[in-house]
């Protein structure tokens, strides 16, 4: 039991995927693992271990932004020593080179952020993704035939900003969409020695206010949710 997860010793997988919402983890549970069990519910943050094809597997819930996911990761790493975090989720694309429902898995993740800097001591706005997390869901898309944008991104702690536009920091590292999370997961995964990944869907098109509808995206997620839940069989 951690500060913010209230499951038993041995009840938490090796393995864990991290949507950022507690219903979206439910909804992964319920649709793709076998035997499932609720392991913690503080702050209806839930978290549930199953096994899929064979392979235990815990999906839970990371909240919104670096702050949230740092603290779950974090603590997922540390007092249930985890060895893999492989954060899915929806992102925003700066770029029309991008199209709704495309899949992104994160080469780096860049960002205005001071979470990696004033926690950890790690210089710069761009971190990689860390392990061999990255690889294996690039291999595995091969093996499922999808087509697979392996890119950078950039985690923002701003979902409303006063300037429109692609920020400085997504123009200097070509970043082609955008989203919350990814930065502080790297970071701690970076300190710890730990393995981490980002998979994403694209939900919204900025330059041209295109977005997934709510009614679309249950079917819209779902080839990133067999991604990731294939990708892990391999951790």
């Amino acid at each position: 039991m951690s500060v913010h997860i209230s499951a038993k010793p041995g009840e938490i997988a090796k393995t864990v995927l991290l949507p950022g919402d507690p219903l979206r983890a439910k909804y992964v549970a319920d649709k793709f693992l076998q035997d499932v069990k609720l392991v913690s519910q503080t702050r209806n943050a839930f978290y549930f271990t199953g096994t899929y094809k064979g392979k235990a597997i815990t999906v839970g819930a990371s909240g919104m932004g670096c702050p949230s996911i740092g603290i779950y990761s974090y603590e997922l790493y540390t007092e249930y020593n985890v060895d893999t975090i492989v954060r899915i989720g929806t992102c925003g694309a700066y770029s029309t080179d991008l199209k709704l429902f495309d899949l992104i898995n994160v080469d780096n993740a860049a960002s205005e952020s001071t979470f990696a800097e004033y926690a950890w001591g790690i210089p710069g706005s761009l971190i990689p993704h860390q392990g061999n997390a990255f690889e294996v869901i690039k291999q595995t898309a091969v093996e499922k035939g999808l087509t697979l944008n392996n890119i950078n991104i950039h985690s923002s702690d701003i979902f409303y900003r006063k300037e429109p536009g692609t920020p400085a920091v997504a123009v200097e590292h070509n970043c082609l969409a955008v989203e919350m999370e990814a930065f502080a997961l790297f970071a701690n995964a970076k300190h710890l020695g730990k393995t981490a990944g980002t998979l994403l869907t694209v939900s919204d098109i900025i330059p041209t206010h295109e977005f997934i509808s709510a009614d679309e995206r249950e079917k819209a997620l779902w080839p990133m949710m067999e991604l990731a839940l294939d990708s892990a069989l391999k951790f």
